[in-house]
């Protein structure tokens, strides 16, 4: 079925219709303050924690949750970003697209990654970034922070911060955005 979902997604021209919010922009913002909580109790600090954004969801929700660690703990953390399109396992099936640049602030040896994304699916692309992190140095431990968790693993990849926990049928897509968590739809633009 993730191989359906490839072949209705852009670039192939597939258009996302919401069908209904499952969060407003107020519960978002909880949940990006909850999630710092639990990032800093976790780490007994901000010590050494550094921030990744996977491209393209996951750089905003990355950047809510560095203002969130900066007013609770008054530390600036450091924010990265990574695409990992030419990490993917899926190269050969489907064009390979990055979107955008990667930039890692510093080594990242010795440190706390929290792999931050919107939305938790299949688990490929956290895979993907998992082998990416590499290029940059061994870090002491690698966690992953997502808005929503929709289920449907293919691979033995578990978040340890998690926004929403959302079960969805394979066919249905998620979108967040600064307003919000919508559920809805992918449609084909070819088939309308």
């Amino acid at each position: 079925m993730a191989e359906r979902e490839r072949r209705i997604t852009p670039p192939y021209g597939g258009v996302f219709v919401a069908r209904k919010r499952v969060m407003d922009a107020d519960a978002v913002r909880r949940a990006v303050t909850r999630i710092a909580h639990e990032i800093i109790e976790r780490n007994a600090g901000l010590e050494d924690v550094v921030l990744v954004g996977l491209q393209t969801g996951g750089v905003p929700l990355s950047r809510a949750l560095a203002e969130a660690l900066s007013s609770i703990e008054g530390v600036t953390v450091p924010v990265g970003t990574l695409d990992v399109a030419f990490y993917r396992d899926d190269i050969g099936l489907r064009p390979v697209m990055p979107e955008a640049v990667t930039d890692i602030p510093a080594e990242l040896s010795g440190t706390h990654v929290v792999l931050v994304d919107d939305v938790l699916f299949t688990g490929r692309t956290i895979r993907a970034a998992l082998d990416a992190l590499t290029d940059f140095g061994r870090p002491r431990t690698v966690q992953l922070a997502v808005m929503v968790d929709r289920g449907h693993r293919e691979l033995p990849i578990r978040p340890d911060y998690v926004g929403k926990n959302l079960p969805t049928r394979r066919d249905e897509a998620v979108d967040v955005h600064e307003d919000g968590v919508d559920l809805g739809d992918m449609i084909n633009e070819r088939a309308r």
